[in-house]
């Protein structure tokens, strides 16, 4: 059995303590954004319901729009200028929507906060990556979603006490926060890339420098087993993003909460990650990806049920925690699996693939959900039961064909899936 925690904090590697320390920053900004993102944008902007998804997936289409181009880059210019240029630009976006007025200022906005943002979580697990043993991966990744989730029950709170003076101060609070996380990496942070790489491992690079394009800096077009695996966690995620995008809508029309409670209630699924992420990572460490993929799923249907059966106060609480558990289960795995497929010189390449795919839920998850919702107040949660039942599976599996030793090609100089896999069982 692993050890969940780092037996000496002091002995840890600073970059890996420095990136968990920039996931709480980001996890406070989008817990400051996502409650109340929907909130402003009907109260205090005027959209109507049907086409918020579409502002709000403004962000995250930045994001799509960037990572084919920059997606890779920590690869070519290294860790340390990539974190300190997207934390400031980030931070820089959210201060910006203090001050704008208008939809089309707003999208804009928007769009480039998240260019910016593309290149912020999967630099961050890269740096980690790169300054631990592949045998800590799954513990390193499980306390970066403490670190994160811990952010994001201080930004909900916040985010909950600015709004009872306005809903866009809550932008204040999370730009400051990412800006103060830039200047800290700018004085202590030092470069990773390189370290950790094997002797062995410098092959990986010939023919590669002289590559550009998307085949480069988007692996998936080039490996088949993450392509694959890509796919369903798109599905997986755009489904269970629902959760977070309807439910503060959902709510206030029912009028179960305020807006004020509404981030209450996204602190509390917070807390729960942070309180019981490496406890839920400790008791399922020999289970099989397939048994993970499959009780995460089982966890966020249960928790459209609840949803479509009322919208009470009980009934939201239960369906944040189960969503919360769903993502226990699966959020180690997925970097862990995607960090074992990739070869050391483009681990930044193969996590921005990752990232890519996890965001998607960020633009199409809103999107879908809101305009499901606009239709009916409980289609969203009617659509999503068979849909979450078919990605869980489809998830597990892909883990598991990945994890199958494979005829190697110039992108398999690295270890297979399933050593790393392993680790986390």
């Amino acid at each position: 059995m692993i050890n969940m925690l780092p037996s000496s904090w002091r002995a840890a590697p600073r970059p890996a303590l420095l990136g968990l320390l920039l996931f709480f920053c980001a996890g406070f900004a989008d817990g400051a954004l996502m409650p109340f993102f929907p909130l402003w944008a009907s109260s205090e902007a005027g959209i109507p319901v049907g086409a918020i998804g579409l502002l709000f997936g403004c962000y995250a289409g930045g994001e799509l729009l960037a990572a084919p181009l920059i997606g890779g880059i920590a690869d070519r210019v290294g860790r340390r200028p990539v974190l300190i240029a997207s934390s400031l630009g980030v931070g820089a976006g959210f201060l910006a929507l203090f001050f704008v007025h208008g939809v089309a200022v707003t999208a804009i906005v928007l769009l480039a906060t998240g260019m910016c943002e593309s290149v912020l979580h999967p630099t961050i697990l890269t740096a980690i990556a790169d300054v631990t043993p592949p045998s800590a991966h799954p513990r390193w990744f499980s306390l970066a979603r403490v670190s994160s989730s811990a952010g994001q029950i201080l930004g909900p709170a916040c985010g909950a006490l600015l709004a009872l003076v306005s809903l866009r101060s809550v932008f204040l609070a999370g730009g400051t926060i990412l800006v103060l996380g830039g200047i800290v990496m700018f004085f202590a942070l030092n470069e990773t890339s390189g370290i950790g790489h094997a002797a062995g491992d410098d092959r990986l690079d010939g023919g590669d420098d002289e590559e550009e394009g998307l085949s480069a800096l988007l692996p998936a077009f080039r490996d088949g087993r993450l392509a694959k695996l890509l796919l369903w966690i798109v599905v997986f995620e755009v489904a269970g993003n629902w959760i977070e995008a309807v439910i503060p809508l959902y709510a206030q029309d029912a009028a179960t909460l305020t807006p004020s409670g509404v981030g209450a209630l996204f602190a509390y699924a917070a807390a729960l990650t942070v309180g019981l992420q490496m406890l839920v990572s400790r008791l399922v460490e020999a289970r099989s990806a397939l048994w993970l993929a499959v009780g995460a799923g089982l966890a966020t249907i249960l928790a459209f049920a609840l949803l479509a059966a009322s919208p009470a106060m009980l009934t939201l609480i239960g369906a944040v925690s189960l969503c919360s558990i769903a993502q226990m289960l699966v959020g180690p795995l997925v970097p862990t699996a995607v960090n074992a497929l990739a070869p050391p010189a483009r681990r930044a390449s193969y996590m921005a693939a990752s990232s890519v795919a996890v965001d998607l839920k960020d633009s199409l998850g809103p999107s879908i959900g809101t305009a499901l919702y606009a239709l009916a107040p409980r289609l969203p949660w009617i659509a999503g039961i068979p849909l979450v039942a078919i990605a869980s599976l489809g998830l597990g599996a892909a883990i598991g064909r990945a994890r199958r030793p494979s005829r190697p090609t110039e992108d398999d100089a690295t270890p297979q899936l399933g050593s790393a896999v392993e680790n986390y069982r």
